[in-house]
This record gives structure tokens, sequence and C-alpha cells, in this order.
């Protein structure tokens, strides 16, 4: 394949919205549906072959590993976002000082990450609340992705520069060699050895090692548009730039996954059966949640493209495309959650009172698989144009006054429902909705105004 018709494809700028927009977006649906199969089939596995208190350390744990890797996920953002972004001023020379600065920041925060998660497992598995029966297996699992985080953190940010550049086929081929790794470590350790939750977090760690070394070799084998040398490796005013843009979205999605955190230990004070049912049902929220997600990484690329190449009506085109996609799809992935939810439930584990626990909660969130399609795609838009600030401050405000609250509230009452705290989510998500309407008003009049 020739280097222009690579250009042409990675060009955001002219042509079909939707014909742009789609296949870039395909790619990265893919990979994270293999990312989110990793905790899928460690669940699938462990809740088939080792014990319910295994299922409970791998739900738990699975939510400290989710904190984790959503938050170096938007912390990565910026380097996507300041990437395409340079592309679209023709500024691809500043793009080697780019990636070379964040390699040494992100470097420091794996360091720090792997103390944290070695030292502190068993306050971590005891603070999540983990029931009395799954406090040593979740430290265990907690420990062992941990020791692993430099090739979890590694590999989110090689996804970052391919989706800035353009490329979202290359990270969905290295996931997917992963996620084969990941179900034969599953079968060889918990199924074959009864290693249960310890078996399952090595397989995982070994499935990231393999993807980042597979990761690094494609990258080397690709035709860039610019060059890294030694002295890129330091922190710079570019990587300075990125942080800036990323470090908002971070720290949003660390305090929403810490609420997440939170309304896991909810659920754990209503005993095992709920615990296991509620993360067998977090494992299908993942899945279900996989589109708009792809929207918002696919939009904030194309947004900030176009931004940089004075395109704004295209951009916010590309916004209205996203949200009609979104919630078409949506309305498919509703009916599935809400009418089988019990059969999506009972591919995880046989235990019927947990597979009932699973569809409760389902029951209450299946509204959330279309209004989110419509936040995501908005939310990708303002990142774009790099409204970081904006983003975090609309992600508390709903999390931290809304969702959490209620959640809370619903798990208090005498007869505490999962259905109840799985209907939190949805407001939460509407009321985001309405206040990220008026931002975008209110930014749109202010840019007429200048």
């Amino acid at each position: 394949m020739s280097r222009e018709k690579v250009n042409d494809k990675a060009d955001f700028t002219q042509g079909s919205i939707l014909g742009k927009l789609i296949p870039f977006m395909i790619p990265i649906l893919g990979a994270l549906v293999l990312q989110a199969a990793y905790g899928a089939v460690d669940l699938l596995v462990v809740g088939r072959f080792g014990t319910t208190s295994g299922l409970s350390a791998v739900s738990t744990g699975s939510q400290v590993l989710n904190l984790v890797t959503f938050v170096i996920t938007q912390f990565a953002m910026g380097i996507t976002v300041l990437i395409a972004r340079y592309i679209g001023e023709k500024r691809t020379q500043s793009i080697g000082a780019l990636i070379g600065g964040s390699v040494v920041v992100f470097a420091v925060i794996s360091a720090v990450l792997f103390v944290i998660m070695i030292v502190f497992s068993r306050p971590i598995a005891v603070l999540m609340q983990a029931p009395e029966e799954a406090v040593s297996l979740t430290s265990v699992y907690v420990k062992i992705c941990g020791s692993g985080i430099f090739f979890i953190v590694a590999y989110n940010v090689l996804s970052a520069i391919f989706r800035g550049l353009g490329d979202s086929k290359s990270p969905l081929i290295f996931v997917a060699v992963a996620c084969v790794i990941n179900i034969a470590g599953d079968l060889i350790l918990v199924a074959g050895f009864r290693m249960d939750a310890a078996g399952a977090a090595i397989a995982t760690v070994a499935a990231q090692a393999v993807s980042v070394v597979f990761a690094l070799w494609m990258l080397m084998k690709k035709k860039l548009p610019f060059k890294i040398t030694k002295a890129d490796f330091k922190v710079n005013s570019h990587c300075k730039r990125a942080l800036k843009i990323g470090l908002p979205l971070a720290l949003q999605e660390c305090l929403t996954q810490i609420s997440f955190l939170a309304l896991c230990a909810f659920v754990n004070r209503l005993g095992l059966e709920a615990s296991s049912g509620y993360g067998v049902a977090c494992k299908i929220v993942n899945f279900a949640m996989l589109i708009p997600s792809s929207l918002m990484q696919s939009m904030a690329s194309f947004v900030s493209q176009n931004v940089g190449a004075g395109s704004e009506k295209r951009a916010k085109n590309a916004m209205f495309t996203g949200i009609g996609v979104g919630v078409l799809i949506g309305m498919v992935v509703f009916a599935i959650v809400l009418l089988k939810g019990d059969f999506l439930t009972g591919i995880f584990t046989t235990d019927a009172d947990v597979i009932q626990k699973g569809y409760d909660y389902l029951k209450g969130f299946a509204l959330e698989t279309i209004v989110t399609a419509i936040l995501f795609s908005m939310i990708g838009y303002f990142n774009g144009h790099d409204q970081t600030v904006w983003v975090m401050a609309q992600g508390l405000i709903q999390t931290l006054l809304v969702r959490l609250p209620l959640a809370y509230y619903m798990s208090i009452q005498p007869n505490a429902s999962l259905t109840n705290i799985g209907f939190a989510a949805p407001v939460a998500t509407i009321f985001g909705i309405v206040l990220n309407i008026g931002f975008f008003v209110w930014m749109n009049k202010a840019r007429k105004c200048i």
C-alpha cells in the first residue's frame, strides 16, 4: 500500500463523514471488545471451574484493574488528540518529541502504580469491602495485576499513538493476539491447574505483555511521518501540552471509577451472591458500553484533526453523525440486555442465584445503552476541542452528585433491589446530557462572538 493511500485514509478533513468515521470506529470497537474479553474470560472460566469466592475476587479485583486501565486510557487521550491536531496543522515534526516525552511521564506513573498495587493489595481488598471469604483471593488478584502494570500502561499508550495517527486497525491486531494468549492462559491455569483467581490474573498479565511486544514490533515496521530521537525522551513542552489535555480526563475518570468502586462496595454489603451477580452484570455492561466508548475515542481524533484544519462545521456534523449511529445501535443493545439479560448472565456462571442477581441489575441499567451513545459522542466532540476541563466537571457532577448518592440510597433500603441500584446509571447520564447540551450552546455562541 502506498504512502499516499495511507495518508488519505487517515485524513478526516475531507470525504464522507460517515464513510470515514465508521471504518475508523470499527477497529476501535473490535479492540475494545477484545480488551473487555480479558476480564470477561477471566470471570467466565473462574465461574465455571473456580469457586464462588474466586468469582467474587475476580469481580472485585477487576473493578480495581478497570480503575487503573480507564484512568490511563483517558490520560493517554491527550496524546491521541495532540497527534491528530499536529497532523491537521501539518506539524508532524512535533510528534516525535510528544511521544518521547510522554513515554517518560507514563514510565513514572507505572512505577508509582506498581508500588501501590503490590504493597497495598490487601488494604485495597478490605476497602472494597470484599466478602470475608474472598479478601485473600482479591488481594492476590490485585497484587499479580500490579506486577504487570507496566505492560497495561504501555499497551494503552501505544494504542493512543496509533489512533492519533489515524490507524485504528493496528491496536485491533495486537489486542487480538493478546486475547488468544489470555484465553489459553485461563484454560491452562484455572481450568487445568485449578489456580482460581490467581491463575486468571497471571493469564491477564501474560497476555498484556505479549500485546506490548507485538505492538512495539508493529510500530517499528510502520512508515511514520515523523522521527523519534534520544533527545526526545525528556519532559518537554509537547508532552506537557498533552498532559494538560489528558490530566482533567484522567482525574475525572479516576474519581468516577472510585465512585464505581464505592458502588461495588455498596453491593458487596448485600452478600456474596449479590457481589458475584453484580460482577457478572458489570462484564456484560462493559460490552454494552463498547459502542459508545468507540464512538467517543473515534470522535476525539476525528474532531481534533478537523479543528486543526479549521473545519469547525465538519467537526460539528461528525458529532451529530456519531449520535445518530450510536442511538440506533444502542436501541438494539437495549432490547437484548432488557429481554435476554438472564441468558447473558448465565453465560458466566451456573449458580441460579448469581444469574438472577446479575439480571436484576441489568434490568435497571438497560436504558444506559441508549443515552450513553448521546453523551459519549458529545464528550468526544469536546475532547477534540481540548475542552477537557469541562468534560471533567460534567463527569464529576453527574457521577458524584447524581449516580452515587442515588445508588447509595437504593442500597440502604430495607429490601434493597439491584434493579433500582442499576437505574441510577441512566438517570445520571440523562442529567449529564442536559448539562452538555447547555455547554454546547454556550461554546458555539462564545465562538461566534469572537
